[in-house]
């Protein structure tokens, strides 16, 4: 802990220096607008749930290839970690929850995989092409957003034009381990049609995945945005968003005593959305047709080839009604059918499966007094399995000036098992009989702006908690076999604080700080009776973690140093230590960059890991050591 107090106490005499020897500029007062917490339009100011914005400017201006580095570079109260280089599996949890319990979405197609165990998403293969803003629910957000939305939701909205000038843009960059970059994109509305085309070109050489071997793991990523919109006329419009992506990645087997052949995996995705939106005076209604699609087909020591399908619908309807100003309605229906198709151990033949939800439900947003603002919904899903449940949620902000909210949000939320518990592995004998895990959420917050909005900070105290988790281990022995998913006794509960501060000065332009502390207890861990917990926190997710980020310009230079502590964590074991638990120590990490404006070309240049420190995300996978990149970027 002494890096700890000396990084506060560097900080606490940085802020010092910057409150009482500089000016401060004023800032400009611009209202963020979300659509994530209800599905509609809102002000940030006036909502009650925790929401976090990472906004077109912020990506815009960070280097990074990859929206999972974007997001945990600016958001709080989130956890990254990597099963090796670029494009191995990322793990990314909310509020120290696993990374199935929180729903993500691209132009509002659900983005989890229904041919993996735990039907997640898993991050791998989203670059930033093309990304335009990024909003991150936090609690249970069930009500708004079904099965899953235990943790949260993450909305990820994709560029449209806007503009009759024809904008081309290119980034153009290379770095360490052969890495290449490539993004060419075009934009236009001619008369009432509008078209954005975004083509992005990844490759790297990447490190070995694994410890115990040096070998480089390759990864290659093409992945191209399609998006077309054409106004029928004052109320009718048509949107079409296609996102097709193809990536190979070559990994390392888990077992040390393997020699590494080949084993490769080979994915195809494609995630397509219909909209037809009508506005008419104060009724507004969305009626919408989305596809997913993933092919994965993994190469294993060169012998064994398998494949895995994932497919899902959803035909969903939102209307949305507004009384007044201050006062509206919006409800809808979701209808979401999944499938999949793969070849498992428990499973010798291809097994297809499928499952779908039949889902209703209604937000109410009201202004009961004239500095209070709350929502109040529920939500029904009918699974055609699992049966009917309901889940529910209360928010309010209460906004006593212009300079201080207060906010709360009361909620439930459900998520069904995946097809995997329910088709695959050694599933359960009477498929009715798997319960859904159910939970609660329950946050408080404050957020307060000083000194003409140049010091801003946020603070938010969490609860939650959820039971009947789906569980696997051997002496589970209710289903009549070795090893049956059932539903476990155990709880998971996650509680904490979620500190975010900014300050604006002229001698340093921006400082950003943020930390986070988690108290979680994974009960389906250490409820198991086959395991023993050395650790009550749940894998990969550390107890303290503090984020700082100082921005300073110089003439046309923009220079950047980030700052990340984060304690020691539990993780599983493998085949090479018997599947015994372990303690992963703690690690801290600077990174710096700098970019240019020069004759319209912006050019950037990144070191990160200035330290070259050695690190572990994972039980014996690798990571990055010292990384130079650089490149430019050019609208034209």
């Amino acid at each position: 802990m002494q890096f700890v107090k000396k990084y506060i106490y560097i900080l606490i005499l940085v802020l010092f220096c910057c409150f009482f020897f500089n000016n401060f500029s004023l800032s400009k007062d611009i209202p963020i607008i979300v659509i994530s917490p209800s599905k509609s339009f809102q002000s940030k100011g006036i909502v009650g749930s925790d929401v976090s914005v990472i906004t077109e400017e912020s990506i815009n201006n960070s280097s990074e290839f990859f929206l999972h580095d974007v997001i945990s570079e600016n958001l709080n109260g989130t956890h990254f970690s990597r099963t090796g280089g670029v494009g191995t599996n990322a793990l990314f949890q909310v509020r120290g929850l696993p990374k199935r319990y929180t729903n993500v979405y691209i132009d509002g197609v659900k983005m989890s995989d229904p041919s993996t165990s735990d039907n997640a998403f898993y991050f791998n293969n989203l670059t930033t092409n093309n990304i335009k803003q990024v909003e991150i629910l936090k609690g249970n957000q069930s009500s708004i957003y079904g099965s899953g939305a235990i943790g949260g939701a993450i909305n990820i909205y994709t560029k449209t034009s806007k503009s009759e000038k024809l904008n081309k843009e290119v980034n153009i960059s290379t770095g360490s381990n052969n890495s290449k970059n490539i993004l060419v994109s075009f934009d236009q509305k001619i008369n009432k049609f509008d078209y954005l085309l975004g083509i992005n070109r990844y490759s790297t050489d990447g490190i070995s995945a694994m410890t115990h071997n040096e070998e480089d793991d390759s990864y290659k990523n093409d992945n191209i945005i399609f998006n077309t919109g054409y106004q029928l006329n004052n109320n009718y419009r048509i949107e079409n968003k296609i996102r097709l992506v193809k990536s190979l990645l070559n990994y390392d087997s888990v077992n040390a005593n393997v020699t590494d052949i080949n084993d490769r995996t080979n994915d195809r995705e494609v995630s397509y959305v219909f909209k037809l939106l009508n506005e008419n005076k104060n009724l507004k209604n969305s009626y919408i047709y989305n596809k997913y699609y993933i092919k994965r087909n993994v190469q294993d020591n060169a012998k064994t080839r398998s494949n895995y399908y994932g497919y899902r619908d959803s035909i969903n309807y939102v209307g949305e009604y507004n009384f007044n100003l201050d006062n509206s309605i919006i409800f809808g229906l979701d209808n979401e059918f999944e499938a999949a198709d793969f070849d498992s151990w428990a499973t010798p033949k291809t097994l297809k499966s499928d499952e779908a939800i039949y889902s209703q439900y209604i937000d109410l947003q009201i202004r009961p007094k004239e500095k209070l603002y709350s929502t109040i919904g529920i939500r029904r899903d009918d699974h055609t399995t699992a049966g009917n449940f309901n889940t529910f949620r209360l928010t309010s902000a209460y906004k006593l000036d212009n300079l201080t909210k207060f906010r709360t949000s009361l909620g439930t939320g459900i998520r069904f098992g995946s097809l995997y518990d329910y088709f695959y592995d050694t599933n359960v004998i009477i498929k009715e009989n798997l319960k859904p895990e159910k939970s609660y959420s329950l946050d408080f917050g404050l957020d307060k702006f000083f000194l003409e909005k140049n010091l801003d900070f946020s603070i938010t105290l969490f609860y939650m908690e959820y039971d009947d988790t789906i569980s696997n281990w051997a002496s589970n022995t209710s289903g009549g076999s070795t090893y049956t998913i059932d539903n476990s006794n155990g709880k998971v509960k996650s509680k904490g604080l979620e500190f975010n501060g900014s300050l604006k000065t002229n001698f340093i332009n921006n400082i950003k700080f943020a930390y986070t502390f988690t108290d979680a207890y994974d009960g389906e861990d250490c409820d198991d009776p086959d395991s023993s917990c050395i650790d009550e926190m749940p894998v990969r997710v550390p107890r303290h973690a503090i984020k700082s980020k100082f921005s300073k310009k110089f003439g046309k230079f923009s220079t950047h140093l980030s700052a990340i502590y984060k304690s020691q964590v539990r993780d599983y074991g493998n085949t090479n230590n018997s599947f015994n638990q372990v303690i992963l120590d703690a690690y801290s990490q600077f990174n710096f960059s700098v970019n240019a404006n020069y004759f319209g070309y912006k050019i950037f240049l990144d070191l990160n890991n200035i330290f070259d420190e050695n690190y572990d995300q994972a039980y014996q996978y690798s990571t990055n050591g010292r990384e130079l990149n650089f490149g430019l970027k050019r609208k034209f």
